[in-house]
């Protein structure tokens, strides 16, 4: 999913402080949420940036994509009258760590977990994390750290969204109530932007993120492999356009770099023939994910740009053709469908779907006869 920030700045009163509260939607395996995330700044911190920094500087003072990250995630109780979490009285000293150089942060791998499809956070509560921030295991609490400097903490109010952006999405059922908590960020490592990456490492990301989405969507994770397959479109959008010099390997095989790396043209990856074939692929799996969650705008989008990059993908065409069914354009339907049935003249999905196609339009013509009759009658 796109988050979609909303920032503004709100003085608490006479004691100098400010907070900074930015808005957006974000995903869950139980589905969206709208996150509001609130900074405290006392008086005479530094809230803004000079504007003579340079592009390196303004790329540390953050975590970036890659960044190895320890953070502590802490639910909190209380709410003040506006709906916002309340500061505890005092500050907390961090329990570990504080004389740690930020380069041993490498020494400690990532915390491997995963998704549950009963929690929100998608982090253990109350303990120090190390997260890989890009990675989306935990979509809520990545967001957060990404706006945020080391020894930093913020306060979130967590609103479930009973729908999604098309339709009603249906919402599991349970405890959906707002939930407050704390986010901290004691350290992190250097990381990158995408324009700072080799091909061969964003290669490895793209390819992460689709075996992930995959394996979301096995999982029953739909939200999650949707968010995998858009995180691996963006990069390899970026990806696409710095392939120089190649080496056809053909499809399935992985795309390796050389040992040098220090310009795009001396990269050997696989074809770059192949790379529009996995970008069909992951719009394919993404449209797939759209149809599960009763998106078909979105859905036909995607699948129609799988069929554009690869016209002879089966899938797509039946996607497309699903789509078009669930906004009841049945003669575009037929038409993917048919397409389809080109592709593969013994398919018995093919095949059964036009003849959905043919019964539903029956219906359609006969209720229309009907309807015009009582007009003339």
């Amino acid at each position: 999913m796109d988050p979609v920030h909303r920032s503004e700045t709100q003085d608490s009163g006479g004691d100098g402080d400010r907070f900074d509260v930015t808005s957006w939607v974000s995903v869950c395996p139980r589905g969206l949420w709208k996150v509001q995330r609130r900074r405290t700044h006392k008086r005479g911190q530094q809230t803004t940036y000079n504007p003579e920094d340079d592009r390196s500087w303004l790329s540390s003072a953050y975590p970036r994509l890659g960044s190895l990250c320890r953070v502590r995630v802490c639910l909190k109780a209380n709410l003040d009258e506006t709906g916002c979490p309340v500061s505890d009285e005092g500050d907390e000293k961090l329990s570990i760590g504080s004389d740690q150089p930020i380069t041993e942060l490498t020494e400690v791998p990532a915390r491997a977990f995963q998704r549950c499809q009963g929690s929100v956070l998608q982090v253990p509560l109350d303990d120090w994390t190390m997260l890989r921030l890009g990675e989306g295991q935990c979509d809520i609490t990545e967001a957060c750290v990404e706006g945020m400097r080391a020894e930093e903490q913020c306060e979130i109010l967590l609103s479930p969204l009973e729908n999604g952006p098309e339709g009603s999405v249906p919402q599991p059922t349970g405890d959906n109530q707002p939930l407050c908590a704390t986010v901290e960020l004691h350290s992190f490592t250097p990381g990158k932007e995408s324009w700072q990456m080799s091909p061969g490492e964003k290669w490895e990301w793209v390819r992460l993120h689709k075996e992930r989405g995959g394996e979301r969507f096995r999982n029953g994770d739909v939200w999650g492999a949707s968010d995998s397959y858009s995180r691996a479109l963006k990069l390899l959008i970026t990806l696409h356009s710095c392939i120089s010099e190649v080496e056809r390997n053909g499809p399935g095989q992985k795309m390796e770099e050389q040992k040098d790396t220090n310009t795009c043209d001396k990269q050997k990856l696989a074809a770059d023939s192949l790379v529009p074939s996995i970008k069909a692929e992951l719009h394919s799996n993404l449209s797939l994910c759209q149809l599960k969650l009763n998106q078909p705008q979105r859905a036909k989008a995607s699948a129609a740009k799988a069929t554009q990059l690869d016209p002879t993908g089966a899938k797509a065409w039946y996607r497309l053709g699903q789509a078009y069914q669930m906004v009841n354009d049945l003669e575009e339907a037929r038409r993917a469908f048919g397409r389809l049935l080109e592709l593969q003249p013994d398919s018995p999905a093919a095949q059964k779907a036009l003849k959905d196609v043919a019964s539903r339009e029956k219906e359609k013509n006969t209720q229309l006869g009907l309807r015009l009759s009582k007009m003339f009658s």
